[in-house]
């Protein structure tokens, strides 16, 4: 049996307790931190930066997967580097220079990933496919936790499986935005490997548990 890699997102996590947050990721079987940095913008949302994750890194060995929603992300890739970072993801929709900067993460000692917005074609992603270590898609339209997942992602998650099978990669898709119960076996069945899931988790009564229940969702 294939188990996704969990992915809690600390968007959701609340930031007056972080470092008991923290704590309790690092004791439950959650494999990576999830952390989105949004710049208003990009997203109509502000969260936070580089000083953050900094803290947050020395609060835990787990991966930390950061997610940038910011215009001119190169800008930033040696500070996210030295902030903590093991995965850099980017927006197709924000980057000009994607080829340039995916390397420049790779250049940096960290693994490149690409995010696509809900009305983004994976299909763009051909030309780069093998400078991608990780594709992030949307399973919502970026800026805010919470919301109702897009069903049509399960057939993007399967065309990014035919892409990968053709090009003969082995990228991780993630998927990020109301991933919950309900849709978690579905998805890793189409062929996601990574679950994000934010206000699913911190608003749970029990967050370890809920963190199990997507681990072994089949």
């Amino acid at each position: 049996m294939r188990m996704p890699i969990v992915a809690p997102s600390l968007l959701s996590a609340d930031f007056t307790r972080l470092a008991d947050e923290a704590k309790m990721l690092n004791t439950s079987e959650a494999d990576w931190f999830h952390l989105d940095v949004m710049d208003g913008i990009f997203v109509p949302n502000l969260t936070f930066g580089m000083p953050i994750i900094s803290q947050l890194r020395k609060l835990s060995t787990k991966t930390f997967d950061v997610h940038l929603m910011i215009v001119q992300p190169e800008r930033y890739i040696e500070e996210f580097k030295k902030a903590g970072a093991d995965i850099l993801t980017v927006h197709y929709e924000a980057s000009t220079h994607l080829h340039r900067t995916l390397h420049a993460i790779r250049q940096a000692g960290m693994k490149a990933g690409v995010a696509l917005n809900p009305h983004t074609p994976v299909q763009l992603l051909e030309d780069v496919i093998e400078d991608i270590d990780l594709v992030c898609l949307m399973s919502v339209n970026p800026g805010f936790g919470g919301q109702k997942f897009i069903e049509n992602t399960y057939k993007k998650v399967l065309k990014l499986v035919d892409m990968r099978n053709d090009s003969q990669t082995n990228f991780l898709i993630e998927i990020d935005g109301g991933v919950n119960q309900l849709n978690a076996a579905k998805l890793t069945d189409a062929g996601a490997d990574v679950l994000v899931a934010g206000n699913f988790i911190f608003s749970s009564n029990n967050p370890i548990e809920t963190i199990k229940s997507l681990k072994y969702c089949r």
